[in-house]
């Protein structure tokens, strides 16, 4: 019976705990939708409100109609899917050499390529910048997009997942005369879609909420991206909060409704990515 009662303290404990830290990370979600339906006004008062009165929708369409909305909008999910579509192509490539072909230096060659991750991206950024502006691609697309289509991250992910698919398969496919294009396009890429599906969300989410490259790199309205665009509601004395949480909202919505999407694959990446079978 102390036995009984001991596990189920310690289940309710741990469902204690774990609604403490959901409650901690939905917060500052549920604030900013909050905001983003306060008068201008309203914001900060002596008592928060986080259910306004009266809620105000008119945020909405004033932050679409003072900025180039829209078109910061395209740009952002352009570049998002282009990178994400390039990063895991790219990886996966790569990813299906290290963990399936077996040439010489392949080993090293893996940490070699792993220890660019301990590499800072603010280091390679000037350089980077520099090599951009030679090519004289400042302000365009291929600035924004290009450069981030390759990572050592998502190789890394990529080839843990493919080493857990078995060998047999592969070779019965040798056997058939098919070739090793067709190995990983027609049976590992298939069988990886968990792995894909975490890469993509992880891809999609870095570069649709990335704020820093885009800022260095365009410079007029018609390239700018979501984060960068949304900046410019930020006065150097006064902010119109209502406004900015209202584009904030807008700007999560395409992350939530991907990872909706993706949830049941995410899950299992996350889970069978680093075992090896």
């Amino acid at each position: 019976m102390n036995k009984h009662f001991e596990n189920f303290f310690k289940k309710t404990a741990l469902y204690l705990v774990l609604a403490l830290i959901g409650i901690t990370m939905v917060l500052p979600f549920v604030w900013m939708v909050s905001t983003s339906l306060k008068e201008e006004g309203s914001v900060f008062t002596v008592k928060p409100e986080f259910i306004p009165k009266p809620a105000v929708f008119k945020n909405y369409a004033t932050v679409w109609n003072s900025l180039p909305f829209g078109r910061f909008f395209g740009n952002s999910l352009f570049v998002a899917i282009s990178i994400t579509i390039g990063q895991v192509l790219t990886s996966s490539l790569a990813a299906y050499s290290f963990a399936r072909l077996d040439f010489p230096g392949r080993d090293k060659l893996f940490l070699v390529y792993l220890g660019t991750l301990m590499i800072p991206a603010h280091v390679t950024m000037i350089p980077m910048f520099a090599f951009i502006r030679n090519l004289g691609w400042i302000d365009t697309y291929k600035a924004l997009i290009l450069p981030a289509m390759f990572t050592a991250y998502g190789t890394f992910m990529l080839r843990q997942f493919f080493l857990t698919i078995p060998k047999e398969l592969e070779e019965a496919a040798l056997i058939d005369g098919c070739s090793h294009f067709g190995i990983y396009w027609h049976i590992i890429l298939p069988l990886s879609m968990p792995a894909l599906a975490t890469l993509s969300t992880f891809t999609f989410l870095g570069t649709w909420n990335d704020f820093l490259w885009p800022l260095v790199v365009t410079i007029s309205n018609d390239k700018k991206t979501l984060p960068v665009g949304l900046a410019t509601l930020q006065g150097q004395y006064n902010t119109d909060w209502t406004i900015l949480m209202a584009g904030s909202v807008i700007v999560i919505l395409p992350v939530l409704i991907l990872f909706i999407l993706n949830q049941r694959f995410f899950v299992k990446g996350i889970t069978m990515t680093g075992i090896k079978g």
